[in-house]
């Protein structure tokens, strides 16, 4: 995103604390224009070092469980909105067939929808899909987003990347035809045509999911959308709803905690203003090259607290980064739990090392790096995807800022000489009265969210109907419920996701009986 100040949430790996003995060694100046921010499954990384992104990648290469799948290739159309003859491009998906009972059995067919980064990633962090598979005897298939991971028209990402021309093919409504190319192709080379598809989906791949049951009803019977902010669009739900359920995400921790946060704003411009100043925060911070303006570091700041808010699991993972279970209560008791006399900089350094070094391991660290290959969001936020973002001080923790589209728009046109559409995606998709919309026009939707999580302020969180139901938890976290189990999983999280089982179990169930075939 084009230099964020406090609303760029990304993907970060930094800080660390020293477990034995923590070192603990005004007013904020908002940016011009505040983009959508990145999701957990979509964002651009503020990261360490080069060489912790190399650890960072080799410890979740082991870490992540492994589940078994081919790697193939899907020849797509750059355009399918155009009958010129224009050039295609492989799009990579995964597969497997392991547990599939075969078309002859009407064998499900388990279709994730990628978001923005690699693919492997999401399917290394969806457990949930892979675990099921087997007692629905179902293949599981992952499909890559166009213009992330290896999916890139024109050949590489340098050239896909290159100009607002390239770049104009990377839609959410292209995205969804390639799926259902895909799908549609699979099926047919399978001679499984008449087997179902359920859809699933997390955070941006969730609204993906859900926008294709309503686009595509033919291609999919249900689809799983779980964290999908499909109402975080302008005039829907209020544009401060994502930073205020981040504070009281932190408030309800440690009220003196969020106290310090919110003062860490001042605080950091301040300090900046100083002769010097950025060259101490420089040192405190541990940053690779010098700061050049609070923005960057408060920046950076903002991606720690909102993506601990969206990764607040209940046990150790490592999604975004390594984090210990329940990191905001982790932040908290750093923060908190600096000896006397240490300043408010130097406490917040310390709380957002739990999120940015929990191994340790980083030397310093680079405000700006993309590790995943997530920079698209950038183009896409800057077209289409204009989630407004707000926040109040007098309900958050974070310093006012107010959206202005204007600023917007000339932020986007310098990058990209582009117009965004703030409109376009309510007019695609809907979303404005939703609950009358959905009623009377759709069917087999789960949108899970867990309420920890900022981007349920941005979800669906009613039932529509019988079959559109909202499953939320209290202290869900971001598409908590699409993760592996584990053994540590709360009685809440296993209740989610047998709900889950069962509609699930309920669309493939109505399907046969409405095939006149006999269930698995």
């Amino acid at each position: 995103m084009a230099r964020p100040a406090i609303a760029v949430l990304s993907f970060s790996i930094a800080l660390f604390i020293l477990v034995l003995q923590p070192s603990c060694s005004q007013s904020f100046k908002p940016i011009s224009s505040r983009r959508a921010p990145k999701f957990p499954s979509s964002a651009s990384r503020s990261s360490p070092s080069k060489k912790l992104d190399r650890l960072f990648g080799s410890r979740l290469s082991k870490q992540v469980p492994r589940y078994e799948y081919e790697t193939r290739h899907f020849e797509q159309r750059l355009d399918h909105f155009s009958f010129l003859k224009l050039r295609k491009f492989d799009q990579r998906y995964l597969i497997s067939k392991k547990h599939w009972s075969g078309p002859s059995w009407l064998g499900p067919i388990f279709v994730y929808c990628g978001n923005e980064g690699d693919i492997e990633w999401f399917a290394g962090n969806t457990g949930f899909m892979w675990e099921i598979a087997p007692s629905f005897g179902a293949m599981v298939v992952f499909a890559e987003h166009r213009y992330y991971g290896k999916s890139m028209p024109f050949g590489s990402k340098e050239r896909a990347y290159k100009d607002a021309n390239t770049l104009s093919y990377l839609t959410t409504e292209q995205a969804l035809a390639d799926y259902a190319e895909l799908i549609t192709d699979l099926k047919r080379n399978l001679s499984a045509e008449a087997c179902p598809v359920v859809l699933f989906g997390g955070s941006y791949g969730g609204m993906l999911a859900a926008w294709m049951r309503l686009k595509y009803p033919h291609i999919a019977i249900g689809a799983l959308a779980s964290s999908a902010p499909i109402l975080q669009f302008p005039d829907i739900v209020k544009p401060d709803s994502f930073y205020d359920i981040v504070s009281n995400d932190f408030k309800r921790q440690s009220t003196s905690c969020f106290n310090t946060i919110k003062a860490s704003w001042d605080a950091l411009t301040a300090e900046g203003q100083k002769k010097n100043g950025l060259s101490r925060l420089t040192k405190m911070f541990r940053l690779c090259r010098k700061l050049k303006d609070t923005e960057d570091l408060a920046s950076w700041l903002d991606t720690a607290f909102s993506s601990l808010a969206m990764v607040d699991y209940p046990y150790p993972s490592d999604f975004l980064m390594p984090l210990p279970g329940y990191p905001i209560r982790e932040v908290c008791r750093k923060i908190d739990g600096c000896p006397d006399g240490t300043s408010i900089l130097e406490r917040v350094f310390e709380g957002a090392s739990v999120y940015y070094n929990h191994t340790g391991e980083a030397d310093c660290f680079d405000l700006y790096d993309d590790p995943h290959g997530m920079g698209g969001w950038d183009w896409q936020s800057c077209t289409e995807m204009v989630m407004p973002m707000s926040s109040n001080p007098n309900t958050s923790m974070f310093p006012r800022y107010d959206f202005n589209l204007s600023s917007y728009n000339e932020d986007c046109r310098t990058q990209y000489t582009v117009d965004p559409r703030p409109e376009w995606m309510t007019t695609e998709f809907g979303g404005k009265d939703i609950m009358t919309t959905l009623k009377t026009f759709g069917s087999n939707i789960i949108f899970s969210n867990g309420l920890v999580d900022p981007w349920s302020g941005g979800s669906v969180t009613q039932n529509v109907s019988d079959s559109i139901v909202a499953l939320n938890t209290q202290e869900g976290a971001h598409h908590l419920d699409l993760r592996a189990a584990t053994a540590q999983d709360p009685d809440w999280l296993k209740e989610q996701r047998a709900a889950e089982i069962k509609l699930i179990g309920k669309w493939v169930s109505d399907y046969y009986k409405a095939k006149g075939a006999t269930t698995i």
